[in-house]
Protein backbone atom coordinates (compact mmCIF):
# COMPACT_ATOMS: atom_id res chain seq x y z
CA UNK A 1 0.00 0.00 0.00
CA UNK A 2 1.50 3.33 -1.06
CA UNK A 3 1.48 6.23 1.40
CA UNK A 4 2.60 9.83 1.23
CA UNK A 5 2.82 12.99 3.31
CA UNK A 6 2.64 16.25 1.39
CA UNK A 7 2.61 19.97 2.03
CA UNK A 8 2.14 23.15 0.04
CA UNK A 9 3.59 26.63 0.34
CA UNK A 10 3.03 29.51 -2.04
CA UNK A 11 4.01 33.10 -1.26
CA UNK A 12 0.86 35.22 -1.39
CA UNK A 13 1.68 38.20 -3.57
CA UNK A 14 -1.32 40.42 -2.83
CA UNK A 15 -1.51 41.82 0.73
CA UNK A 16 -4.25 40.25 2.86
CA UNK A 17 -5.12 40.36 6.56
CA UNK A 18 -2.37 37.85 7.44
CA UNK A 19 0.26 39.12 4.99
CA UNK A 20 2.69 39.87 7.83
CA UNK A 21 3.08 36.12 8.39
CA UNK A 22 4.95 35.83 5.09
CA UNK A 23 8.25 36.91 6.68
CA UNK A 24 7.80 34.48 9.58
CA UNK A 25 7.27 31.65 7.12
CA UNK A 26 10.27 32.59 5.01
CA UNK A 27 12.55 32.92 8.04
CA UNK A 28 11.61 29.41 9.23
CA UNK A 29 10.90 27.76 5.89
CA UNK A 30 13.90 25.43 5.84
CA UNK A 31 13.30 24.28 9.42
CA UNK A 32 9.59 23.64 8.83
CA UNK A 33 10.36 21.69 5.68
CA UNK A 34 13.04 19.67 7.45
CA UNK A 35 10.70 18.77 10.34
CA UNK A 36 8.06 17.41 7.98
CA UNK A 37 10.60 15.55 5.85
CA UNK A 38 12.10 13.96 8.97
CA UNK A 39 8.69 12.82 10.12
CA UNK A 40 7.92 11.25 6.74
CA UNK A 41 11.28 9.46 6.89
CA UNK A 42 10.43 8.21 10.38
CA UNK A 43 7.11 6.85 9.08
CA UNK A 44 8.87 5.25 6.12
CA UNK A 45 6.76 7.08 3.57
CA UNK A 46 7.35 9.46 0.69
CA UNK A 47 7.29 13.21 1.31
CA UNK A 48 6.42 15.73 -1.37
CA UNK A 49 6.40 19.50 -1.06
CA UNK A 50 4.47 21.53 -3.62
CA UNK A 51 5.19 25.15 -4.50
CA UNK A 52 4.21 27.73 -7.09
CA UNK A 53 4.53 26.09 -10.51
CA UNK A 54 2.81 25.69 -13.88
CA UNK A 55 0.27 23.24 -12.45
CA UNK A 56 -0.82 25.76 -9.85
CA UNK A 57 -1.00 28.55 -12.43
CA UNK A 58 -3.22 26.41 -14.67
CA UNK A 59 -5.43 25.42 -11.74
CA UNK A 60 -5.89 29.05 -10.67
CA UNK A 61 -7.20 30.14 -14.09
CA UNK A 62 -10.64 28.63 -13.44
CA UNK A 63 -11.47 31.10 -10.68
CA UNK A 64 -12.87 34.58 -11.09
CA UNK A 65 -11.42 37.77 -9.54
CA UNK A 66 -13.83 37.52 -6.61
CA UNK A 67 -11.92 34.46 -5.30
CA UNK A 68 -8.77 35.61 -3.53
CA UNK A 69 -5.31 34.17 -4.08
CA UNK A 70 -5.41 32.87 -0.52
CA UNK A 71 -8.62 30.94 -1.19
CA UNK A 72 -7.30 29.58 -4.50
CA UNK A 73 -4.24 28.22 -2.69
CA UNK A 74 -6.51 26.49 -0.18
CA UNK A 75 -8.58 24.98 -2.98
CA UNK A 76 -5.34 23.82 -4.59
CA UNK A 77 -4.25 21.94 -1.48
CA UNK A 78 -7.55 20.05 -1.66
CA UNK A 79 -7.04 19.42 -5.37
CA UNK A 80 -3.67 17.82 -4.63
CA UNK A 81 -5.42 15.19 -2.49
CA UNK A 82 -7.02 14.01 -5.72
CA UNK A 83 -3.99 14.47 -7.93
CA UNK A 84 -1.79 12.18 -5.85
CA UNK A 85 -2.25 8.51 -6.71
CA UNK A 86 -1.25 7.01 -3.36
CA UNK A 87 -3.56 4.75 -1.36
CA UNK A 88 -3.23 6.74 1.86
CA UNK A 89 -2.42 10.44 2.05
CA UNK A 90 -1.60 12.83 4.87
CA UNK A 91 -1.68 16.55 4.15
CA UNK A 92 0.09 19.00 6.49
CA UNK A 93 -0.11 22.78 6.27
CA UNK A 94 3.33 24.34 6.17
CA UNK A 95 2.86 25.63 9.73
CA UNK A 96 2.23 22.13 11.11
CA UNK A 97 5.20 20.74 13.04
CA UNK A 98 5.30 17.00 13.88
CA UNK A 99 6.70 16.40 17.37
CA UNK A 100 6.02 12.68 17.82
CA UNK A 101 7.68 9.35 17.11
CA UNK A 102 4.28 7.73 16.59
CA UNK A 103 3.42 6.81 13.00
CA UNK A 104 0.24 8.58 11.91
CA UNK A 105 -0.60 5.81 9.43
CA UNK A 106 -0.35 3.18 12.17
CA UNK A 107 -2.28 5.18 14.77
CA UNK A 108 -5.20 6.04 12.46
CA UNK A 109 -7.04 3.51 10.34
CA UNK A 110 -7.89 5.60 7.29
CA UNK A 111 -10.26 2.91 6.00
CA UNK A 112 -12.61 4.15 8.75
CA UNK A 113 -12.92 7.64 7.32
CA UNK A 114 -11.13 10.90 6.62
CA UNK A 115 -9.24 12.28 9.62
CA UNK A 116 -9.74 16.00 10.18
CA UNK A 117 -10.38 18.38 13.05
CA UNK A 118 -13.83 19.79 13.70
CA UNK A 119 -15.35 21.72 16.58
CA UNK A 120 -18.94 22.53 17.41
CA UNK A 121 -19.52 26.28 17.04
CA UNK A 122 -23.31 26.27 17.44
CA UNK A 123 -23.06 27.95 20.85
CA UNK A 124 -20.20 30.36 20.13
CA UNK A 125 -22.16 32.94 18.18
CA UNK A 126 -20.79 36.03 19.94
CA UNK A 127 -19.08 39.28 18.99
CA UNK A 128 -19.59 38.86 15.25
CA UNK A 129 -18.20 42.32 14.54
CA UNK A 130 -14.76 41.33 15.84
CA UNK A 131 -14.36 38.40 13.44
CA UNK A 132 -12.83 38.30 9.96
CA UNK A 133 -13.88 36.10 7.03
CA UNK A 134 -11.07 33.69 8.04
CA UNK A 135 -12.38 33.09 11.57
CA UNK A 136 -14.16 29.90 12.64
CA UNK A 137 -17.30 31.94 13.30
CA UNK A 138 -17.32 33.08 9.66
CA UNK A 139 -16.99 29.48 8.51
CA UNK A 140 -19.78 28.45 10.87
CA UNK A 141 -22.25 30.97 9.44
CA UNK A 142 -21.15 30.45 5.85
CA UNK A 143 -21.71 26.69 6.10
CA UNK A 144 -24.95 27.16 8.03
CA UNK A 145 -26.31 29.37 5.26
CA UNK A 146 -25.45 26.57 2.82
CA UNK A 147 -27.28 23.92 4.84
CA UNK A 148 -24.63 22.63 7.29
CA UNK A 149 -25.59 23.17 10.89
CA UNK A 150 -22.86 23.20 13.51
CA UNK A 151 -19.29 21.87 13.06
CA UNK A 152 -16.43 24.07 11.89
CA UNK A 153 -13.61 22.19 10.17
CA UNK A 154 -9.92 22.94 9.89
CA UNK A 155 -8.13 21.32 6.95
CA UNK A 156 -4.61 22.16 8.10
CA UNK A 157 -4.19 18.41 8.71
CA UNK A 158 -6.09 15.89 6.60
CA UNK A 159 -5.60 12.13 6.38
CA UNK A 160 -7.53 10.19 3.75
CA UNK A 161 -7.69 7.14 1.54
CA UNK A 162 -8.82 7.17 -2.07
CA UNK A 163 -12.25 5.64 -1.45
CA UNK A 164 -13.23 8.34 1.02
CA UNK A 165 -11.91 11.12 -1.21
CA UNK A 166 -14.04 9.76 -4.02
CA UNK A 167 -17.09 9.70 -1.73
CA UNK A 168 -16.36 13.25 -0.57
CA UNK A 169 -16.39 14.42 -4.20
CA UNK A 170 -15.00 17.76 -3.10
CA UNK A 171 -14.83 19.31 -6.57
CA UNK A 172 -18.16 17.96 -7.79
CA UNK A 173 -20.11 20.90 -9.25
CA UNK A 174 -17.56 23.23 -7.67
CA UNK A 175 -18.47 26.25 -9.80
CA UNK A 176 -22.16 25.85 -8.95
CA UNK A 177 -21.16 25.84 -5.30
CA UNK A 178 -19.01 28.96 -5.76
CA UNK A 179 -21.91 30.70 -7.48
CA UNK A 180 -24.12 29.86 -4.50
CA UNK A 181 -21.50 31.36 -2.20
CA UNK A 182 -21.40 34.50 -4.33
CA UNK A 183 -25.18 34.85 -4.17
CA UNK A 184 -25.13 34.46 -0.38
CA UNK A 185 -22.80 37.44 -0.10
CA UNK A 186 -25.45 39.53 -1.85
CA UNK A 187 -28.53 38.01 -0.15
CA UNK A 188 -30.11 40.56 2.22
CA UNK A 189 -32.08 37.78 3.92
CA UNK A 190 -29.05 37.52 6.20
CA UNK A 191 -28.20 40.35 8.63
CA UNK A 192 -25.30 42.48 7.49
CA UNK A 193 -23.04 41.40 10.36
CA UNK A 194 -23.44 37.79 9.23
CA UNK A 195 -23.38 38.46 5.49
CA UNK A 196 -20.05 40.25 5.69
CA UNK A 197 -18.56 37.01 7.07
CA UNK A 198 -19.48 35.05 3.93
CA UNK A 199 -16.74 34.16 1.48
CA UNK A 200 -15.23 31.48 -0.76
CA UNK A 201 -13.76 29.29 1.93
CA UNK A 202 -12.50 25.77 1.25
CA UNK A 203 -13.47 24.57 4.73
CA UNK A 204 -17.04 25.77 4.32
CA UNK A 205 -17.35 23.56 1.25
CA UNK A 206 -15.68 20.70 3.13
CA UNK A 207 -18.25 21.02 5.94
CA UNK A 208 -21.10 20.79 3.45
CA UNK A 209 -19.63 17.77 1.66
CA UNK A 210 -18.31 15.56 4.46
CA UNK A 211 -20.62 12.86 5.84
CA UNK A 212 -18.55 10.59 8.09
CA UNK A 213 -15.08 11.28 9.46
CA UNK A 214 -12.66 10.70 12.32
CA UNK A 215 -12.18 13.78 14.47
CA UNK A 216 -8.65 14.85 15.41
CA UNK A 217 -9.98 17.39 17.91
CA UNK A 218 -8.42 17.03 21.39
CA UNK A 219 -6.45 13.92 20.38
CA UNK A 220 -3.07 15.68 20.28
CA UNK A 221 -2.86 15.04 16.53
CA UNK A 222 -4.06 18.54 15.71
CA UNK A 223 -3.04 20.89 18.48
CA UNK A 224 -4.23 24.38 17.57
CA UNK A 225 -1.65 26.85 18.96
CA UNK A 226 -3.37 30.17 18.45
CA UNK A 227 -3.95 32.79 21.15
CA UNK A 228 -1.31 31.47 23.55
CA UNK A 229 2.08 29.91 22.93
CA UNK A 230 1.78 26.73 24.95
CA UNK A 231 2.20 23.07 23.99
CA UNK A 232 0.48 20.29 26.01
CA UNK A 233 2.49 17.16 26.76
CA UNK A 234 0.28 14.87 24.64
CA UNK A 235 0.82 16.90 21.45
CA UNK A 236 1.77 15.04 18.27
CA UNK A 237 1.24 17.70 15.59
CA UNK A 238 1.45 21.42 16.40
CA UNK A 239 -0.60 23.64 14.10
CA UNK A 240 1.20 26.92 14.75
CA UNK A 241 -1.63 29.32 13.94
CA UNK A 242 -0.02 32.25 15.75
CA UNK A 243 3.24 31.69 13.82
CA UNK A 244 5.34 31.76 16.99
CA UNK A 245 7.83 29.40 15.40
CA UNK A 246 10.60 30.56 17.72
CA UNK A 247 8.64 29.26 20.71
CA UNK A 248 8.08 25.90 19.01
CA UNK A 249 11.74 25.61 18.00
CA UNK A 250 12.88 26.31 21.56
CA UNK A 251 10.32 23.84 22.91
CA UNK A 252 11.57 21.15 20.53
CA UNK A 253 15.20 21.78 21.56
CA UNK A 254 14.33 21.69 25.26
CA UNK A 255 12.50 18.40 24.83
CA UNK A 256 15.10 16.87 22.47
CA UNK A 257 12.60 16.51 19.66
Amino acid sequence: MSKIIYSLYIDIQKPVSHFENKDKFNQNYSWLLERQQQYANHCGVEYKHFTYDDDYIEFSKQFGPEVSEYNIINFYKMFLLYKLEHDEILYLDMDVIPVTKLNFFEEWDLSKGITVMSEDWAFKDINRSSHSIRSPLAKYWNARAMGHIKEVFNTGIVGACKNDLSALDYFGEIHTVLQEMKELKEDDFWPEDIRKLFGYDNETIFACKIKEYQNLYQTGWHYFMDKFSYIPSNTKFIHCINKDFEYVRNWCETNNL
